[in-house]
């Protein structure tokens, strides 16, 4: 990965806003975590919280899309870290003020950044592709990858400190803090206007503009089967990594806390390393070859990994350290890979979706996404309820060889990458 890209001024300053805001956010999902642990003792109530954040995504994707589209960006992501800042110390405030934080508190906290999220989320859909030159963009992308990493590394470490010695209230300010800079990083940016607002705000126009987004996902088979691929990525990945691979460490092979942990820091170095290692090669190979060569190299990685928790195998060693670090291994391995292919789609929508439009195919791939995701982690929960722990995965990994041999033939084609010559 080349660094030239920070020479952008731009992107610079947007980089470090985010990386400050993420870093805060990160640090504050943990300690909420924590904090509802201790109070509740419930991993019932401690798993709500998190999947109850889907439910703003399903309704607002569509009029955040939209929002993304009409009006100037710049102005967007500025308005919403300010507000995400004063929303945050106005709980802090609360806290301060109740000396706890109740639990249906925390759920209104949660939904309400969740719903910021998905607006800014719209907003900045179209800020890396409109300051950066498409040349760029697979670099730009491969560095936000990496930021992003970054904090989700750094972040548990430093909110395990500063919650042990400032408490709940102390990360919440911080938090407040960090997208209030992030605010202020942002207002030094300068950002192309590609938004197009309507000369009046109705439900007409906003109904005329969501189906103008609808029509392009229909019309452009690359950006259909983007959404596509991103789904079955969602399903399978998401499933396999937050309930296979947890499931097969904790239980099938009796792994302690402390293997586990050494497992989850493992993908996340893997995500960080990707750019680093592989950014180099990448750049020079068609990002519809990287997508297809790299997702089929997974796939047979995971059909590999199904071999560990067999009985066969994993009763052949005395104990289990050569199974977990052979698992975690080839687990390292497909961390890298899905990383490669996720900055290979980013890259490639940002490359073919017109910047006027990128607020409401974004929301549409988002909303997709997100909605695979936990319908993967059920039928996997299921699945591991009544069949041995191998089985599952071979149907990952079969599922996602499938999809490689379905999806090939478009990602393989000639001037695939075309920008902006989708017909609405």
């Amino acid at each position: 990965m080349k660094l030239e890209i920070l020479k952008n001024r731009n992107f610079t300053l947007l980089m470090l806003g985010k990386a400050t805001s993420l870093l805060g956010s990160d640090m504050q999902q943990f300690a909420l975590s924590l904090y509802v642990l201790s109070v509740t003792g419930s991993a019932t109530i401690f798993a709500s919280m998190l999947a109850i954040s889907i439910l703003p995504r399903l309704l607002f994707s569509p009029i955040a899309g939209v929002f993304g589209d009409w009006f100037d960006r710049k102005k967007s992501i500025v308005g919403l870290d300010l507000l995400n800042s004063l929303l945050i110390g106005a709980f802090a405030v609360y806290y301060m003020v109740q000396g706890s934080l109740s639990i249906p508190s925390i759920y209104v906290l949660v939904m309400l950044l969740e719903t910021t999220e998905i607006f800014f989320g719209s907003a900045m859909a179209a800020v890396v592709p409109s300051m950066v030159p498409q040349e760029k963009l697979f670099d730009a992308n491969a560095l936000r990858s990496m930021l992003m990493s970054l904090c989700t590394i750094i972040a548990p470490l430093l909110a395990g400190v500063l919650y042990g010695s400032l408490g709940l209230l102390g990360v919440l300010l911080i938090n407040a803090v960090s997208f209030f800079l992030s605010a202020v990083s942002e207002m030094f940016i300068v950002i192309p206007a590609y938004h197009k607002k309507p000369e009046k705000i109705n439900l007409g126009n906003f109904r005329k503009d969501l189906l103008e987004g609808w029509k392009l996902v229909k019309s452009h088979a690359v950006v259909r089967n983007i959404i596509g691929l991103g789904m079955i990525l969602n399903f399978c990945l998401g499933s396999l990594f937050s309930v296979g691979l947890l499931y097969i460490i904790r239980e099938t092979l009796q792994g302690s806390d402390l293997q586990y942990g050494f497992f989850a820091s493992a993908l996340s170095f893997a995500m960080l390393m990707a750019p680093i290692l592989l950014g180099g090669f990448a750049r020079k190979v068609n990002l519809g070859k990287l997508m297809v060569y790299t997702f089929f190299g997974v796939s047979l990685i995971i059909l590999l990994m199904a071999g560990i928790p067999a009985p066969g195998f994993r009763n052949a060693f005395a104990t289990n350290e050569v199974p977990f670090l052979l698992l975690t291994f080839l687990s390292f391995l497909v961390g890298m890979g899905v990383t490669l292919v996720n900055i290979a789609i980013g890259t490639l929508f940002d490359t073919i979706v017109p910047k006027p439009l990128m607020g409401r195919t974004s929301s549409m791939m988002n909303l997709a996404v997100t909605v695979a995701m936990p319908l993967g982690q059920l039928l996997y929960g299921v699945a591991l309820d009544h069949l041995s722990p191998s089985w599952p995965m071979i149907a990952v990994g079969a599922i996602m060889l499938a999809a490689v041999m379905y999806y090939r033939k478009i990602f393989l084609s000639e001037g695939m990458a075309e920008p902006e010559k989708a017909v609405i």
